[in-house]
Order: C-alpha cells, then structure tokens, then sequence
C-alpha cells in the first residue's frame, strides 16, 4: 500500500524526534500521503519512489556531535523542495556552511514569531506576529549566504528561513504541533505551493486497501485481544470483517479496569457487534504480578508479561493460533522508541515493549500507521458506535498507571472511583465530547482532612484534564471552576480514604498525558 501511495507524497525523514510521526499525520490530514522513513535514505531512493518533497524532522542529536545522524548529503543540495524542523534545519545551516551552537537562551515551549517575509511557507498569513511552540537547545549562530531570514523570535534571530530560489526552507519552531498558530498553514503551503503536491489520501483508501492486505496475507486463524477501547474495538472489527471466523478476540480482565468496563464490553463488541469473544478473568494473577512493583516501566512490563502469558495460554487450550492482533497506534510506537530512528524511549507500552521475545504468535498490527483521530474516522467508516468511539484514550496497563507508587487495595478503589465520577462529571455538564481525555489518578502523599468534627489522614487525589487532537501534544483544559469544584466535592465525600483534589495545570511536552 505504501508502496503505491509514495509516488506524489512528502517524505519525511526520522532523525528521531518525538513529533516526526505526527508531521505525517498533519500532511496527511491535509489529504497527502506521508511516510515516515529512515533519516538516511538515499536521494536516488527517494527519487525512484517519486516523493513530491522532503522533510527533515527534529530529533534529539546535536549537529555537531560526532555520531548525530546526517542524511544523504545531496538531498541537502538538489532541487527537490525540503523543509528542516529543529534538528533539520540545524542540518540545512550547516552543510551550508553556516554555524551551530548551543543557545545562549535555550527555547522549551510557546514563543512569539516575527514573520518579515509573507511569501512562500508564510503565504497568506497575515499576521507579522505568531504564537510557535519551541524545542531546542542548538540553534543558527551564523547564516551561509545562501540562507534568507524570514522570521525571528525574541532569543532566536534566525527562526525561519529560505533559500534565494525559495524551494528550501528550515524552521526552528515545530509547526506540526497544536500550540503553533497557522501550523497548519504553514505545512499547506509547503506541500501545495512549494512542493505542488495534489491530493491523494483518504481513510476509506486505507480501510480498503488494508481490508485487502489483512484478507490476503493472515492464512491462519487471529487471536485478537480487546478491552473496550477505541483501539482495540477498531482492530477487532477490522479483522473480524476481513478474516470472518477465523478470528476469535479476547478480553482479560486484569482488575485494572474501570468501573463497569468489562460489562461494557461485552454487552457492546459481543452482544452488540456479534464480534466472537472469550471472556478471562485473571485480575489476580495481575495483581500478584504487581505485587511490591514501584517503578512505573516496571509496572508496564510486568503486565505485558502477564498479557503474554495468559494470551498463549488461551492459544493452547483454543487454538491453534497463528496471529495476535494488537491496536498499537503511532503514538505507542515512536514513544516506545520503536520507529526506523535514534529516538529516545519515554515510556513501554504493554503492546509494544513489554512482550517477551520468545512469544510464538506473530503480531499483527493493522493500525500502527495511525493516530488516535484517524483510528475514530476508520471505526466510524467500520459503523462502530459511538460509545466506543468517543471513549477518551484508557491506558492498557489501567489503572496501575494512574496509581502511583505501590498498587494497594486502598489506592485502586480511591483511583477507579475518583475515575468514574470524573467522567460522569464532564458528561453531565457537556464537556465530556470536547476535551481529549480526563481522568483521576492517586500516589502516596497523605495529606491531613476534616471531615465533620474530626481531623483524618487520607489521599490526595490528582484530577487532568487535557485538550489534544492526537496525544502527541496536549494541553491543559481550562476546566470551568464550577465544574472542579463539583469533582472535588464528589471525591471528598463519596471516596472514602480521599481527604484532598489537586487539578494538574503541566501541558505535554514537558509533561506526559498520563502521569506514568
């Protein structure tokens, strides 16, 4: 499928930042097919395979250092349209001959953008002032000639430029991320006026072409774990319409879950969708698996080795099996750092990292080329409901990630608790369709209440509320305090043990979503 769709489509080369995936999903939120592909792929590949232009992603090398990551030098040099973001741009400065150095004034987060040229990746933005979101410790000291500066922020003179021809262009600001005004805009521009790339991606394009793939190369029978999510909901559907019954889902309860999730569940993909489904209930083995676990990657490992296990077992007692599916999304696996690039691992998922290497299924995963968004489009062209569709983003691992420190008894029924009333909370006031997702979570810290007449040691619980379009980058909601004040008074008076609620205001980056 990629194959077919490269020729017409913006390359995008992965020096292992944590955005590179979600610039391809903002081209091709724009209808362009994009691919993410190694940082080093010849000019002549790229050529044969017909992209309409490059883009040299961030990434967390600096340029100067003896084992960063370079491209082919002659990309750098040819008349195919490029565009640098950060750590790209960095490159495009110095194979130039200009100079890199560590910034006098380092930039993490939003900045204001000087625009003093409005023509081509700032065509139509009228604007001389923008916000940027920034990420960067290097930045330009010195320009080549070659190099026209065409925006500039208060601790970066050389924030934005271009080549005299006008078909190069770097950035020092990532304008793939939400908190970049005109973003969008300056992506548009640079896929149809700079590269005139034409339109030529669409989800039902995907849906057929992957119905097709999965139809023709699973010659066996698919062992499909779900949990009620988005994720695993789609992928459930997906090959149940491609695969028919040769697949046979599985939902593990691990005691992770939230209230009544997995009477959710059933009721929705078996009763409902008439997907095949088997139902576990292994929360015990969970819980002794987690037992005395502190560190959260721990956490996460030890229940992907749990899910592994109980998953082969299924497989022996049901089987044979020849295939487990999964509903690891873009998201899970440039975080994992799994792409074809240096990246930096922030966290393991379950679905990703915490497997063992002597699993005897092969893994099938028909939406890894997704993000969250495009995974709804496709669930709703699969005629999925929205019950399932709407559900804000559940950590696989549960609960246990929202429970900081030791996973107690106590603290998972303040956490599952805390949940629910969160989210019944944004539903009842109608906000619960327009953030990204929300949610309680809970750690260690004791705080001193008064409850009547008398004063009583309990848990502080931790309530977020974040707005995102992809989990990449998200920001904080800004929760009306009527409706705080509700939650906070429905934990301290319903949840026993919960004595305090904090609001968490962190934005991601620097921040996760999830607090593990």
């Amino acid at each position: 499928m990629k194959k077919n769709l490269m020729e017409g489509s913006i390359a995008v080369l992965d020096f292992g930042g944590q955005y590179s995936h979600l610039i391809c999903r903002r081209i091709r939120a724009l209808g362009v097919y994009a691919s993410l592909i190694s940082y080093d792929t010849p000019l002549d590949e790229l050529q044969r395979l017909g992209v309409m232009g490059v883009i040299l992603s961030g990434g967390p090398a600096s340029v100067y250092a003896p084992s960063s990551p370079r491209p082919d030098a002659r990309i750098l040099e040819d008349r195919l349209p490029l565009l640098g973001i950060c750590y790209g741009y960095q490159l495009m400065v110095k194979a130039r001959g200009g100079e890199i150095k560590r910034a006098t004034h380092r930039e993490y987060g939003r900045a204001t953008l000087t625009i003093v040229d409005h023509s081509g990746i700032f065509a139509g933005i009228e604007d001389s002032k923008i916000a940027c979101w920034m990420s960067h410790s290097d930045s330009p000291s010195r320009l080549p000639p070659s190099l026209k500066v065409i925006a500039s922020s208060d601790n970066t003179p050389f924030a934005a430029v271009r080549t005299e021809e006008g078909h190069q262009f770097g950035v020092q600001f990532h304008p793939e991320v939400i908190h970049t005004q005109r973003g969008e805009k300056i992506l548009s521009n640079f896929v149809f006026q700079v590269c005139k790339a034409k339109r030529n991606w669409d989800m039902s394009d995907f849906l057929d072409d992957t119905l097709n793939e999965l139809s023709s190369t699973l010659n066996g029978r698919v062992l499909c774990a779900v949990s009620g999510g988005v994720d695993s909901s789609v992928t459930a559907v997906l090959l149940h319409k491609a695969v028919g019954d040769r697949l046979q889902c599985v939902f593990i309860d691990h005691g992770l879950l939230r209230e009544g999730e997995a009477e959710e569940v059933l009721h929705v993909l078996r009763d409902g969708l008439k997907v095949p489904l088997s139902f576990i209930d292994a929360s015990e083995r969970f819980t002794k698996g987690l037992k005395s676990l502190k560190d959260p990657e721990e956490k996460r490992k030890a229940i992907g080795r749990v899910f592994a296990q109980v998953f082969e077992e299924f497989a022996r007692t049901s089987g044979p099996f020849q295939y487990l599916a999964q509903g690891t999304l873009y998201p899970d696996v440039i975080e994992s750092g799994k792409s074809s690039s240096p990246a930096s691992v922030i966290k393991t998922h379950h679905n990703v990292g915490g497997l063992p290497k002597n699993l005897s299924l092969e893994v099938v995963e028909p939406l890894r080329d997704l993000y969250k968004d495009e995974v709804r489009m496709l669930g709703g062209l699969l005629g999925l409901p929205d019950s399932i569709l709407r559900r804000h983003p559940f950590p696989g691992p549960g609960l246990a990630v929202r429970i900081i420190g030791e996973l107690t008894d106590e603290k998972l029924r303040i956490c599952r608790r805390a949940n629910k009333i969160v989210e019944e909370a944004l539903i009842e006031d109608g906000l619960y369709d327009r953030v990204w997702q929300s949610f309680a979570y809970v750690g260690d810290d004791l705080v001193t209440g008064v409850l009547g007449d008398e004063r009583k040691l309990g848990y502080q619980v931790t309530v977020k509320i974040v707005e995102s379009v992809d989990a990449m980058t998200a920001d904080w909601a800004r929760t009306p305090y009527t409706l705080l004040e509700k939650i906070s008074a429905r934990i301290t008076n319903e949840v026993e043990g919960a004595v305090s609620v904090a609001y968490n205001i962190s934005s991601k980056p620097p921040a996760t979503i999830e607090p593990q």
